[in-house]
């Protein structure tokens, strides 16, 4: 069987270096282009030296329709824009899309849906890690079993200093599993700041707490308070490469899937 051929987006950066590493270890992938932004500094060196892979004579390249020309699909973590117009590209192209992309808005989300719609085989993801989206089952059914009443659910998320969006894509996935366990919306619920004289915790609403910091890879944590006690399910990552497996895990999942929008949950039978 011949490998799934990947190209990787933003491949200069930390994640995309940890995906070209990991894509040339791994059995059944091959690394098949790396793409950067016009004007990056790393245009023009070799992908696997910049990745610490060794030489594998592919240039990191600005290059998208050169890339995509006879590639299977794409792993993506870069912006929203970029994401929802890379989409349109894999949907003309029929390709699997890997999406880690956090951040998105509404819109972003309904026009990434639109390209899985029309021939994308898209895998989009807040958290691509097999412990966060265990985590998110796990909340659903807490939340679920503990009504509102009765628990408080906040959710608290770390990240390093240069993380730019917030909540994070993690938090927000949390949450979101947090009101599909209440049967609520989350967006009408959610309270994503706190600030002066805010009265009571309106009963029912999903708090988020955001920190940032150093050097710190992802915490996440989701408090259920009750009166007199407490449970608390939380996730530490220490290795981005937990969301580079989890990407290339769920490519070769889709490769052989119609086309149409996925989640982690479904690579992972959750």
């Amino acid at each position: 069987m011949d490998a799934m051929r990947l190209v990787i987006l933003g491949a200069a950066g930390r994640m995309g270096r940890t995906l070209v590493r990991l894509v040339h270890e791994a059995p059944g992938l091959q690394v098949s282009a790396a793409l950067e932004r016009p004007g990056s500094i790393a245009l023009g060196t070799d992908a696997g030296q910049l990745a610490g892979a060794g030489h594998l004579g592919i240039p990191v390249t600005d290059d998208l329709d050169a890339a995509l020309s006879g590639a299977d699909g794409v792993i993506d973590f870069t912006a929203p824009a970029a994401s929802v117009a890379l989409a349109r590209e894999t949907a003309r192209r029929g390709l699997v899309h890997v999406i880690g992309t956090t951040g998105c808005s509404a819109e972003d989300n309904a026009a990434i849906a639109e390209s899985a719609r029309v021939g994308a085989r898209i895998v989009k993801s807040g958290n691509m890690s097999l412990g966060v989206n265990l985590l998110a089952v796990l909340v659903e059914q807490a939340a679920r079993a503990l009504g509102p009443d009765a628990f408080d659910i906040e959710v608290l998320e770390m990240h390093h200093r240069h993380k730019v969006d917030a909540p994070s894509g993690t938090a927000l996935l949390l949450g979101q599993a947090a009101a599909e366990g209440r049967g609520i919306d989350l967006a009408a619920s959610a309270v994503r700041s706190r600030d002066g004289h805010t009265g009571a915790r309106p009963e029912g609403t999903i708090g988020f707490a955001t920190l940032r910091g150093g050097s710190v890879v992802g915490d996440h944590e989701v408090i259920l308070a009750g009166e007199g006690e407490r449970i608390t399910l939380a996730h530490h990552a220490e290795d981005r490469a937990i969301f580079a497996r989890g990407a290339l895990r769920a490519a070769l999942w889709a490769k052989d899937r119609p086309p149409g929008l996925y989640s982690m949950r479904d690579v992972l039978g959750l």
